[in-house]
């Protein structure tokens, strides 16, 4: 999938601080760039938050690194992003 979104719907999620994390360039620059955004989502988003900032919606495969960046891996994978966010909402 890739994150499509119309310019008014972007200028509200920028306003209220929702784009969490975005596909950036190695100078932290957005980046449209198909090695380093692959979908080409729209202002390089990657993920947003609600607007209460309690979900958290991405696109990328935090799963997938190191060696493991092309290939499915059967099981459950170390996600601390989402166990780090559980936490802090307890």
């Amino acid at each position: 999938g890739k994150f499509v979104a119309n310019e008014e719907v972007m200028r509200q999620l920028i306003a209220n601080g929702q784009i969490a994390t975005q596909y950036v360039d190695f100078n932290d620059n957005a980046t449209y760039d198909i090695d380093l955004n692959p979908n080409g989502s729209t202002y390089a988003v990657e993920g947003i938050t609600s607007a209460d900032g309690r979900i958290f919606g991405k696109m990328g495969h935090s799963e997938r690194i190191g060696e493991h960046v092309i290939k499915n891996i059967i099981g459950e994978k170390d996600q601390k992003i989402f166990e780090s966010g559980v936490n802090y909402f307890k």
